[in-house]
């Protein structure tokens, strides 16, 4: 039972994270057709700003998150405006070079600044430890982290099926040139999602730092992973999403625990049978 427990809070809170770094990915994706593989590289910069933020102001956990987080979401912005909007509509090659391209830029950028050593974060005390619920204990920060992915996605899910904003996003990804004509600013919504995201990341990459440490190679470490997220969920969808990070997260920690040796391999197991059985994704739709 206590294994069950562990498999069930451990799985569910790296779920969580994958989620808030992959989400981002998922819309951009689905909104502007635009393979965007250096997303990774916010996760990445807001963990690294973060720490940081931390280090040299002093700062507390909570106000060092929201600061890099919004510094990442300022980065993102020119990012988007003067080099992937270039390949808006290009072939996916076109993108994915340029999008390597950034990865590579990031990385080195990082590595200059913050050193090749894993960078770690300090957490407020009362988020370390451990939480007492009836005769099982939980680390509070893994509750935190649970906590924290599962107000995102209902933040996301009203933003997106409950507001205007929303309604505009989801007539775009339908039809972006019949949006145009009815006077949806998709450039601007381009803009906007494209922030969004990235700082989605940052605030991603930060939780999850205890989780998926912090280290130069980031963005590259775990692309695979973001990417499987949102292929196994279908892209731009919030719900989807959300399925297969959970999905997922669960599947390659329940392998860590009961058959060690497959879990290297779990996660992307998982991403074969899903993949098989439906081609577009748990809630992608039929080409």
């Amino acid at each position: 039972m206590n294994m069950l427990l562990s498999i069930l809070v451990d799985g569910v809170s790296y779920g969580m994270i994958l989620f808030i770094i992959s989400i981002g990915l998922s819309i951009t994706m689905g909104l502007m057709r635009v393979v965007n593989m250096a997303h990774g590289g916010f996760a990445m910069l807001g963990g690294f700003m973060a720490a940081a933020i931390m280090a040299w102001a002093g700062t507390r956990f909570e106000a060092a998150l929201a600061a890099a987080s919004v510094a990442v979401a300022l980065i993102s912005v020119p990012i988007e405006r003067l080099l992937v909007r270039q390949v808006y509509g290009r072939h996916v090659l076109d993108q994915a070079l340029l999008s390597i391209g950034l990865i590579y830029i990031i990385v080195a950028g990082a590595n200059l600044l913050f050193g090749a050593s894993i960078t770690t974060l300090q957490i407020p005390h009362y988020l370390t430890g451990w939480v007492a619920i009836g005769n099982h204990t939980i680390p509070k920060y893994r509750l935190f982290v649970t906590v924290a992915g599962l107000i995102i996605v209902a933040l996301l899910w009203v933003a997106i099926e409950r507001t205007s904003f929303g309604v505009r996003i989801r007539a775009a990804v339908d039809n972006s040139a019949i949006a145009q004509t009815v006077g949806i600013n998709t450039s601007q919504l381009y803009a906007i999602a494209f922030a969004v995201g990235a700082a989605l990341a940052a605030l991603g990459g930060i939780i999850g730092a205890q989780i998926m440490p912090m280290e130069s190679t980031y963005a590259l470490k775990y692309l695979v992973l973001m990417l499987a997220v949102v292929t196994v969920g279908g892209m731009g969808t919030v719900t989807g999403t959300f399925a297969a990070a959970l999905l997922l997260g669960l599947a390659n920690t329940a392998a860590i625990y009961l058959v060690p040796s497959m879990a290297s391999v779990a996660f992307y197991i998982a991403m074969f049978l899903v993949l098989t059985l439906r081609p577009q994704g748990l809630f992608g739709r039929s080409l």
